[in-house]
């Protein structure tokens, strides 16, 4: 098997790990993150752009975002564009400065959380896992054809399983590691 298709196996399972890290950016777990507002636009003279681009986003405080709009016409806009979101937080607004608090999770909503983050480390699994079989199947019709070895079709098996296991592990540290924010008190 060629390095390049080495490469271009782990590129995928990469993939899959970024995919994994931008859905948990989206799970609050009751500290405030600035990263919850990345998947959100705002028409800005007819072209979506994400409100870190028409504002200055801080954390002031461990459970407060403040969004200030370089322009004073966007508030109105960047507060409709948040409470349509799925973020579930009602933003407060002076007409200058919008702030989003975040409450303290109950014991029930962290728990549901820590579930909800579960089900994402199952599903990159299970992506994972769908690469490693293609992967195979294509190593296998290599032998078939005649361009790969008994030897080489088990060594290659051998990487890819190396492979898969090194990122399944990394995404159960993932998980582990956002389970434990979330159940911070």
């Amino acid at each position: 098997m060629s390095r390049e298709e080495y490469k271009a196996i782990e590129e995928k399972m990469q993939k899959t790990i970024k995919v994994l890290r931008d859905e948990l950016t989206g799970v609050r777990a009751g500290r405030a993150n600035p990263a919850i507002l990345d998947k959100l636009t705002v028409d800005y003279y007819g072209v979506p752009t994400p409100i870190n681009q028409l504002a200055s986003i801080s954390v002031p405080e461990a459970r407060v975002i403040m969004i200030q709009p370089w322009e004073a016409s966007m508030v109105k806009e960047i507060e409709k564009e948040i409470q349509k979101s799925d973020i579930g937080i009602n933003p407060n607004s002076d007409g200058k400065v919008i702030r989003l608090i975040f409450p303290m999770l109950t014991e029930e909503r962290r728990k549901e959380l820590t579930k909800i983050v579960k089900k994402y480390g199952e599903d990159a699994k299970v992506a994972i896992r769908s690469i490693r079989r293609d992967a195979l199947e294509q190593m296998k019709a290599l032998k078939k054809e005649g361009e790969l070895t008994e030897d080489d079709l088990k060594a290659a098996e051998k990487d890819i399983q190396n492979m898969t296991d090194k990122y399944i592990g990394e995404i159960d540290k993932i998980v582990e590691q956002k389970e434990e924010e979330i159940l911070e008190v």
